[in-house]
């Protein structure tokens, strides 16, 4: 992601074609690691959480994305007006020199996150859950989940995992056990993608009324009244609204809010998730070509809006029929074709290695300092 964001600023030529076959080209290749890193980031936090704030917790590394907006829109905004240096904007307009340098720097500015976040990413170990359900090394989970929560070694309880699943993702057993899901969770990220990304990209046309005839701005003056009006939509929506969602996910449940990484084995959890992220960013390119489209066209604004208000609804309707509700859920539910109540528990000690264990209670996994299960009392 480092090495893309700045060769992104550093594409070939001026002129428009060169530019964007270059910058193409190097987006692509930052969106391969932005994709990886895309469900690893809320996976870590749900597989390193317990059920009772994992809600929270996975939101609230969504929100980032609000606060990520509205530090793109302050950099926008900065280097727009160090720039703006040309006059008004001819009707025979070319991209002036200082233009040319902005939006260079302004993407480059996208690798500042990824290196100051790059080594702590490198040493971070993976997630218990991981290495116990999946590598089946329960005593290295143990260790990790001792470093990752301070807990002392001798107050670790964990529950024994089930068997590993015997099927691929590519395979009748997957899409029986949990296709229903995946396309539960793809269809409603296309959907919210469509709406997300029509309106911002767009919001330049959006609110045209707003910012004024753009042959009356140089080039990087209308950058900055988009950067502005962005900055102004982030400050007062879309970060209240992320936050909103934290507060409320484990109290009103995820399916109303559409949170939905918690529906898969840990064997396909992240690849269940990408997979599902990447029929978002299909939305978002059929939302831009709809939008190009529709303008075109002749198409309003008003009907455009009304539109998007109907794949909202139909989102719900999705989320509402194909996705159970995962609140008060472990993740080592997802683990077995066999049904939690029909499940047993073994619960062992690493002190002493013998079965605390073969039932336990709610109140019991409670009271317990459990990684694998719910949250301990001291933490």
């Amino acid at each position: 992601m480092v090495t893309s964001s700045i060769a992104s600023g550093f594409s070939l030529c001026r002129t428009r074609n060169c530019v964007l076959t270059s910058l193409c080209f190097f987006r692509f290749c930052l969106s391969v690691g932005i994709g990886g890193d895309y469900p690893l980031s809320s996976l870590l936090m749900a597989e390193m959480s317990c059920k009772e704030t994992r809600g929270s917790f996975i939101a609230a590394v969504f929100s980032m994305q609000g606060f990520g907006i509205l530090a793109g829109s302050a950099v926008t905004m900065i280097v727009t007006k160090v720039f703006d240096q040309g006059p008004s904007r001819p009707l025979d307009y070319w991209p002036p020199e200082d233009a040319d340098l902005a939006w260079r720097s302004i993407v480059m500015f996208g690798a500042i996150p990824a290196v100051l976040t790059f080594y702590w990413r490198m040493v971070m170990p993976g997630t218990p859950r991981y290495t116990a359900l999946v590598e089946g090394n329960i005593p290295q989970a143990v260790r990790d989940a001792q470093e990752l929560l301070g807990i002392s070694l001798d107050h670790i309880q964990w529950e024994t995992p089930p068997e590993p699943l015997r099927y691929s993702l590519f395979s009748k057993e997957f899409l029986r056990h949990n296709g229903r899901h995946l396309f539960g969770c793809a269809a409603s990220w296309m959907l919210i993608d469509i709406v997300f990304y029509s309106i911002t990209l767009f919001q330049s046309k959006i609110y045209e009324s707003k910012i004024g005839d753009p042959r009356s701005y140089t080039a990087c003056g209308e950058a900055f009244a988009v950067a502005k009006l962005q900055a102004i939509m982030a400050a007062c929506s879309t970060i209240p609204g992320y936050w909103a969602a934290v507060f409320l996910i484990d109290r009103i449940g995820r399916v109303k809010i559409q949170m939905m990484a918690k529906l898969f084995p840990a064997q396909f959890r992240s690849t269940s998730h990408g997979l599902s992220g990447a029929f978002g960013k299909v939305g978002a390119i059929i939302g831009s070509i709809g939008f190009i489209w529709g303008r075109s066209n002749g198409f309003g604004m008003q009907y455009f809006l009304i539109i998007l208000g109907g794949i909202c609804l139909l989102g719900c309707v999705l989320t509402y029929f194909y996705t159970p509700e995962t609140n008060d859920r472990s993740l080592e539910d997802n683990e077995s074709e066999e049904e939690p109540d029909e499940r047993p528990m073994m619960r062992r000690s690493p002190a002493n290695g013998g079965v605390v264990s073969d039932q336990h209670s709610e109140s019991d996994s409670l009271e317990t300092e459990n990684p694998f299960h719910t949250c301990p009392t001291s933490l």
